[in-house]
């Protein structure tokens, strides 16, 4: 498994330099990987830098003294004086108090924040000893920015996002960013204009005007898979646009949209207001896919490790709290408000609880419309870059397992998820099964290379 971090005790590597060793920008455009050897993920690695970097303030020492002794020897003479598996074990649990308390975290007002804007007025960051604002923010391109910029200390961010920005995809240079956590599985839908509604199959829908909330997003990707999949190309037969979530309502009722794939509560909102109804929830497409991510710089991790694991702890118990089907309504209460979403709490409960009116004269009844599970799978990451790849956003190879690794932090997910008692997965991969096909991310050209029309 590739370390995230360069390997302190490799005489080739430089730990002022890229987690490859070599001397590049930041960034994921690197080739080499070394294995890691105590599992413990992001925060183990992080200690055994840490240790090296203090036992070896000149990296030329360091690595002329791997050179001399090798990495056996040295390590040994290092845990004679110094219990370097219990630090690595200790950072890895990271149970200090947070470096930093004070944190701001910036969120669009979807339900799929759900476990980020909750934890607030339910207290699970303060319950980790964090003192965390959350913010309110009109667009994913605004997120981004603000992250970049460290205005805000975390954020929510659409899966893609992370990975596009280590990338250096979308941005001018590699952004090194983290999908510590996943915000929400499935609820997201098209809806359609209410004029539409006897046009329900997509291969009538050529000159439709679509809205998503940004290219990097996973309403983007399964909008054009959706399309491509009943013959319609997504670049030539229908215009898509990306439009914040919050306006997209206002473009329906303004007729400057036909549709929008785009997140709740926006979808029952157009059914609320009388403009739109749901074609088709997107768990009928994918059942589990990813959609929002809880996203943090990788600096962090080493930066502020005990901070970054709290953050952990409270994201993973907010999740946790949030997927009950007994606490929905009590939280649908709690992130109505003109604070978080602004929206009438009996949208929010018909997304959240999964019985709903479709705005075709039907209560449907849904229960897992939108489910909260954190564990970031690298099988989504790669179906994530393999659409990249074929819409032309991502235009060089790269090696696609790598980077789910350093972007999704699985080990960490998975460490702060046994901690509250949740079942962990044995493997970060799955076959993924998507409009009824296998997807191995074992061997993902065959979607990269995907025709239109298959």
């Amino acid at each position: 498994m590739a370390r995230i971090f360069s390997n302190p005790f490799s005489a080739e590597s430089r730990l002022d330099a890229c987690g490859c060793g070599a001397v590049h920008a930041p960034g994921l455009a690197c080739d080499a990987a070394n294995a890691p050897a105590d599992g413990t993920g992001a925060l183990g690695e992080a200690a055994e830098l840490a240790v090296m970097k203090a036992v070896f303030p000149e990296d030329a020492t360091r690595r002329a003294m791997l050179r001399l002794f090798g990495a056996g020897t040295l390590v040994a003479a290092i845990e004679s004086v110094f219990p370097l598996a219990t630090a690595r074990e200790a950072m890895a649990q990271a149970t200090g108090a947070p470096e930093k308390r004070d944190l701001k975290i910036g969120f669009i007002p979807i339900t799929c924040a759900t476990p980020i804007i909750m934890a607030h007025p339910m207290n699970f960051y303060s319950r980790h000893g964090l003192n965390v604002e959350v913010i309110r923010t009109a667009g994913w391109a605004v997120i981004r920015d603000r992250a970049i910029a460290r205005e805000y200390d975390a954020a929510h961010m659409l899966a893609p996002m992370p990975v596009a920005m280590s990338l250096g995809v979308g941005v001018g240079q590699p952004q090194p960013f983290a999908v510590a956590a996943i915000e929400n599985i499935n609820g997201q839908a098209i809806t359609l204009a209410t004029k539409h509604r006897e046009k329900r199959n997509p291969r009538d829908w050529k000159g439709f005007r679509f809205a998503v909330p940004f290219d990097f997003s996973m309403h983007n990707y399964l909008l054009r898979h959706y399309l491509a999949e009943n013959g319609i190309d997504p670049d030539r037969d229908v215009q898509i646009r990306s439009v914040p979530p919050p306006e997209m309502v206002a473009n329906l009722r303004a007729d400057n949209i036909d549709g929008f794939l785009g997140p709740d509560p926006f979808n029952q909102r157009a059914v609320f207001d009388g403009v739109g109804f749901i074609h088709i929830l997107t768990k009928e497409l994918w059942d589990g896919h990813p959609c929002c991510a809880f996203a943090v710089p990788r600096a962090m991790i080493t930066d502020t490790p005990n901070t970054f694991a709290a953050l952990m702890r409270s994201i993973v118990e907010a999740t946790a709290y949030s997927n009950k089907p007994e606490n929905r309504r009590e939280v649908a209460q709690a992130i109505a408000g003109q604070n978080y979403l602004n929206q009438p709490p009996t949208v929010v409960e018909q997304v959240l609880t999964g019985t709903f009116a479709d705005g075709l004269g039907r209560v449907q009844r849904v229960p897992d419309r939108i489910g909260f599970d954190p564990f970031p799978w690298h099988s989504m990451a790669i179906w994530i870059m393999t659409q990249m790849r074929r819409w032309g956003q991502l235009q060089r190879d790269v090696d696609y397992a790598q980077v789910a690794e350093q972007v999704f932090l699985a080990l960490d997910a998975g460490r702060a998820m046994r901690d509250q008692g949740l079942p962990v997965p044995a493997s970060p991969m799955r076959i993924e099964t998507i409009m009824g096909k296998p997807f191995d991310p074992a061997n993902p050209a065959a979607w990269t290379e995907r025709a239109i029309r298959t």
